[in-house]
């Protein structure tokens, strides 16, 4: 019995990580408001070597439609400023010496659809992972040898109810996150 534990608790985990991966996915995807987790994965070329931007600089919000980067040694200026245009954001970054500024422009009605369609994809994709998950652990139950077709069959019906909470909880953030991107 406890093979069965293992099959529930290794599924849930993976639907757990499912879930993690789409709050980060969430959070690059800007509703209107400035935010740090909108520059978190733009890489610096810093040293040769590249690194995140929040290793090379202070990265703030002082209002809600600008973003500060104080970069901690003034020579990585210039390679930030690089960084942040290089990765697409969409952003023109402003570079007095000291920090560089990014203004976050106001949504436009075609903007916010395109960042819902976005949205749902990233729901989408989780929910396949999540069910790929159901299937591995179906998958393993199946090789298990001298358990009951009750209890695989009990244990199968944890399963899909595991997948049908994590789908519906997928489905909840999609809610929010599409009220919070449309909110004008």
């Amino acid at each position: 019995m406890e093979e069965l534990d293992l099959i529930l608790e290794s599924v849930k985990q993976d639907m757990d990580a499912a879930i993690k991966h789409l709050d980060h996915a969430f959070q690059k995807i800007r509703a209107g408001r400035a935010s740090t987790a909108m520059v978190q994965d733009v890489m610096v070329e810093y040293y040769g070597a590249p690194t995140p931007i929040n290793q090379v600089a202070n990265v703030s919000v002082p209002d809600a439609m600008t973003i500060s980067i104080q970069p901690w040694d003034k020579t990585a200026i210039n390679a930030i400023e690089k960084a942040i245009i290089n990765s697409n954001l969409g952003f023109a970054p402003s570079n007095n010496g000291e920090n560089i500024i990014l203004n976050v422009p106001p949504l436009t009605e075609e903007r916010r659809r395109d960042l819902a369609k976005q949205a749902k994809a990233e729901t989408e994709q989780t929910k396949i992972v999540i069910r790929n998950a159901r299937q591995d652990g179906l998958k393993e139950l199946k090789r298990l040898e001298g358990v009951s077709e009750d209890v695989v069959k009990g244990v199968e019906e944890d399963i899909q109810a595991l997948t049908d909470k994590y789908v519906k909880v997928c489905d909840d953030h999609l809610k929010i996150k599409d009220a919070e991107i449309m909110k004008v």
